[in-house]
């Protein structure tokens, strides 16, 4: 398969061939992926804020969150094929312009109505966009230079759910011209305008030579599927768990069942479905994405729960909530960058020894909070948290490396999207999943309800521990 650059009017240009990314355009595609993470988990300490301000219900604030991370999650699938079909460089260019108005709308927003509505289409536009960044590192690096920049996506998007955190708290606390929490959003629009100036200069066209058909049956197979799962977990604890809700989670198995079939004809009848079935018998892949979902829906729910403890339960400012994520983001940061070296002499025992770290963290946090509740102070949860993060850097890159290793250049846009679009599910359902835990305990007894979120996430990290045993070796 050759990889073509776009075409431009009036321009003739050369194709595209692996090796053609330079840093810069690593650099900015990154940057796109950075924004659409950090505006998943931005809203969490900013919510007391935007509710005080637009007198909003629990539901409203709920929708804030799941708004922008179920229309993400639905279209980033479509965004790869997109991708692929019309090429990589023009669909990020026109999801990053879109993400910069809908942050502006965002930003503006003047009631929870018209919030909602603009925190859905700003899902949707980060959609388009963020399948583009694997497509593109898929397209045109190899060897070493493809593992790098691989984990450079995987340490990237962790990294941006710490950021986003700590700067909702800075830039809350900050109040910047009596301005609360809109500037949450209106940050976006400048470093919007200087990514879409960098991916118009550095950014390498590329696109599958093979055109196909969008599979809008599959999109909406897949959309009802996670819908009948997510809004039962987002709004069942608000309405107070009425028997209906429980019909649509019944509903589940069959939607995906129907979507998995649909697949499966449209493949066989020489079409391109939206997840190909053919990519799930890649060893890599399908084991890989089983094998990630506890990892995501631990890191999801403790991120989200440990905010909202310190919060509701310890009575926490916006800041101080960001700077007690700030050993967690740290050590984040420095493991993520030297796991590259560390797979390269030690292979996937780097790992299996990030996620033992992790647990370990996770149970001295836990055990400390249990002891020193209601007075628990950063510094004393720092070196778990800490410990938390750095294991959690040392799993996030190579196991991105390990489940895309083996995807065909031609279906790099799907085979990232469908990745990321685990990743984000998974994600989501841990926010739901065990941020209903935290409510059903309540403000007093947050004590006992962060203990058992601890509790659920060690396991979690223990099943994704056995589990990586079975990954290939991302060497």
């Amino acid at each position: 398969m050759t990889v073509t650059s776009e075409p431009r009017i009036g321009t003739r240009r050369a194709p595209a061939t692996p090796g053609t990314l330079p840093l810069l355009g690593l650099l900015t595609v990154l940057g796109g992926q950075f924004l659409a993470i950090v505006d998943v988990f931005i809203v969490n300490v900013a919510l007391p804020s935007m509710g005080a301000e637009l007198h909003m219900s629990r539901s409203s604030e709920e929708l804030i969150v799941a708004g922008y991370g179920l229309s993400y999650a639905l279209f980033l699938v479509l965004g790869g094929r997109l991708g692929d079909n019309i090429g990589r460089k023009r669909l990020f260019l026109i999801g990053m312009a879109a993400f910069t108005l809908t942050s502006l709308a965002c930003g503006l927003a003047p009631t929870p109505a018209v919030l909602v509505a603009a925190r859905v289409a700003q899902g949707a536009s980060a959609a388009m966009m963020v399948p583009q960044v694997l497509g593109t590192i898929t397209a045109a690096t190899t060897g070493a230079a493809r593992a790098k920049a691989i984990g450079a996506f995987g340490a990237t998007g962790g990294i941006a759910s710490v950021v986003g955190q700590l700067a909702g708290g800075v830039l809350v606390a900050a109040d910047i011209a009596g301005s609360g929490w809109r500037p949450i959003f209106l940050v976006n629009v400048p470093i919007g305008i200087l990514a879409l100036i960098g991916a118009a200069r550095w950014m390498p066209g590329t696109r599958s030579e093979i055109r196909s058909r969008l599979d809008l049956r599959g999109t909406m197979l897949l959309g009802l599927t996670v819908l009948l799962l997510m809004v039962p977990l987002l709004e069942g604890q608000s309405l107070g768990w009425p028997l209906w809700i429980f019909a649509p989670l019944l509903a589940v198995p069959f939607a995906a069942l129907a979507f998995f079939r649909t697949q499966q004809r449209i493949e066989h009848s020489g079409g391109a479905p939206l997840l190909a079935p053919s990519l799930l018998r890649m060893p890599s892949l399908r084991r890989g994405l089983l094998v990630s979902v506890p990892f995501f829906l631990g890191w999801g729910g403790f991120t989200f729960g440990y905010v909202f403890a310190l919060q509701q339960g310890l009575g926490f400012s916006a800041l101080e909530c960001g700077l007690a994520l700030v050993p967690l983001g740290l050590a984040f940061l420095t493991a993520s960058l030297s796991a590259p070296r560390l797979v390269n002499r030690f292979g996937g025992r780097v790992m299996r020894i990030g996620i033992l770290v992790q647990l370990a963290g996770l149970i001295g946090i836990g055990i400390t909070v249990f002891l020193a509740w209601p007075d628990v102070g950063i510094a004393a949860v720092a070196p778990w948290i800490a410990a938390i993060g750095g294991g959690n850097g040392l799993v996030m890159g190579p196991l991105f490396r390990v489940v895309l290793a083996d995807v065909p250049t031609e279906r790099a846009g799907t085979g990232g999207g469908t990745m990321t679009t685990v990743q984000q599910i998974s994600l989501a359902i841990g926010v739901a999943g065990l941020g209903t835990v935290l409510n059903a305990f309540g403000t007093s007894g947050m004590h006992a309800g962060f203990s058992t979120l601890v509790v659920v996430v060690a396991v979690l990290s223990l099943i994704f521990a056995i589990g990586s045993r079975v990954l290939p070796e991302p060497r």
